[in-house]
């Protein structure tokens, strides 16, 4: 059985000094999906998400965000969505737990302090709860934001670069916690440009300049994006690399630890292209498939700046 649509919006734009920052977007979003934007630094992530959620009025374009206009009706969408941005925005001179109950006041919330203790306690924050937000590290003040963000019970999640500089565990930890909201049928939007964030993710968009250039269920975006890619390695990879630069069927090399993903279109030029490196250079290759960061990269070169 497939899932009601929580988002279903088209022609979404936005307009500043004459220039499209958001050119065009349509977007259909499942209840309880993990639904990432990709895209560079000021490629319109951000802009479009405020749109779809009603922050932020698009200039042209329509659709429904949980059941209401996203045009006439954005007061009710607003109160119903959680909102996570990348800078912690809460009171670092209060308790993990005062930062809570200020929060439960805003939103005017019925048994404030059972929310409270639930919040506390499901995010793994009780034991903390009269230490300093100021004082916690970047993976507790992630938390909190989090506790902070949920403690309405939003249909929809908003994170806007929500791991940035957090250690590995608990960025392991915090997705773990978004795949549980998922599970009780949150549905939420993340806006990243890292590509080890956008793999938890059910379905990906890319946005660059404002266009959305791919949208499809994760697994599929490599397979669709269509890229050849061959692994070589050897004992000079920077000779290699500049062997192969603008050979034919070579579009670009990526280099990934101690071996370079040498990807093009055509699988045939992109293998001759190799075959055709000195033998000197040791090189050696293996056919791989195309990966999301192979993908985003060849999707990015492709774009042209809306600022142009």
């Amino acid at each position: 059985m497939t899932a009601p649509l929580v988002i279903d919006v088209e022609g979404l734009t936005k307009i500043y000094g004459g220039r499209r920052v958001v050119d065009d977007v349509t977007l259909k979003v499942p209840k309880g999906s993990i639904y990432g934007f990709i895209g560079p630094n000021g490629s319109g992530k951000t802009t479009t998400i405020r749109m779809v959620c009603g922050l932020l009025k698009p200039d042209h374009g329509r659709g429904t965000c949980l059941g209401y206009d996203v045009l006439r009706q954005s007061a009710q969408i607003k109160a119903r969505v959680g909102y996570m941005t990348q800078k912690f925005s809460l009171y670092a001179d209060l308790s993990i737990r005062e930062n809570l109950e200020v929060i439960a006041r805003l939103y005017q919330l019925d048994r404030r302090k059972a929310r409270i203790d639930d919040a506390l306690e499901y995010l793994g924050l009780a034991a903390r709860e009269k230490q300093l937000a100021g004082n916690l590290s970047g993976g507790w003040k992630q938390r909190l934001a989090l506790a902070a963000c949920m403690i309405h019970e939003p249909e929809l999640l908003l994170l806007d670069e929500p791991t940035a500089g957090v250690d590995p565990k608990a960025r392991r930890d915090f997705w773990d916690q978004i795949r549980r909201f998922a599970k009780s049928g949150v549905t939420t939007l993340v806006s990243t440009h890292y590509m080890d964030e956008a793999v938890q993710c059910d379905s990906i968009a890319f946005i660059s300049f404002g266009r959305k250039l791919i949208d499809a269920p994760t697994v599929d975006i490599p397979e669709q994006v269509g890229l050849a890619v061959q692994c070589v390695t050897g004992p000079d990879l920077a000779a290699i690399g500049d062997a192969l630069e603008g050979a034919r069927g070579v579009a670009f090399i990526a280099r990934f630890g101690a071996e370079l993903h040498v990807c093009g279109e055509a699988a045939g030029d992109l293998a001759s292209a190799i075959r055709s490196l000195p033998p000197a250079l040791q090189a050696r290759s293996t056919p791989i498939p195309a990966g999301l960061e192979e993908a985003f990269i060849h999707l990015m070169a492709g774009s042209t700046d809306n600022f142009e």
